[in-house]
């Protein structure tokens, strides 16, 4: 069985995370939140964002990246960003991972990239005039490779027309 960890390093948009948080729900994976956020859990963003899947969520909270990796620093952690040496895609994830995405203005910090460079940064594909993706786009498309890889198991993966059985 396969565990897709997704943390938020200091998210600083409500609707982002609201996204995220219903990408998570929908995939059977948990969200990471790392404190300071730009934003409150009751924010109405973020709510309205994620709707009706919040039922559906696991999330754990931290109140720094500190007390983050105090927990989870030996862990299989991948660190997307764009300034990464690899694609996304070009690594074959472990049965549990834990992808970490930083700020919307500023992503991860340089220390943390630093020590992992060379083997634990990804980064997704773009065109090269553009700076980067939106973080809730990215995180799906961070989502989805790991799910790929792990044949979708455990997700619905066909679909029925109303009206037909």
């Amino acid at each position: 069985m396969h565990k897709l960890n997704i943390v938020m390093v200091e998210p600083e948009i409500p609707q982002n995370t609201g996204n995220i948080a219903r990408t998570c729900a929908a995939t059977g994976a948990s969200l990471h939140l790392v404190r300071p956020m730009g934003f409150e859990i009751d924010d109405k963003k973020l709510k309205r964002a994620g709707l009706d899947y919040w039922h559906l969520l696991d999330i754990t909270y931290y109140d720094s990246l500190e007390d983050f990796m105090k927990i989870h620093g030996n862990k299989n952690l991948y660190y997307y960003t764009t300034k990464a040496p690899k694609n996304h895609s070009d690594v074959e994830y472990p049965d549990e991972v834990f992808f970490l995405f930083g700020r919307e203005t500023k992503g991860l910090p340089e220390w943390l990239l630093k020590e992992h460079y060379d083997d634990r940064c990804v980064r997704i594909p773009m065109i090269s005039d553009a700076r980067s993706l939106n973080l809730s786009n990215s995180v799906a498309v961070a989502a989805y490779e790991f799910l790929r890889q792990k044949g979708f198991e455990n997700l619905l993966q066909e679909g029925k027309l109303h009206g037909t059985d």
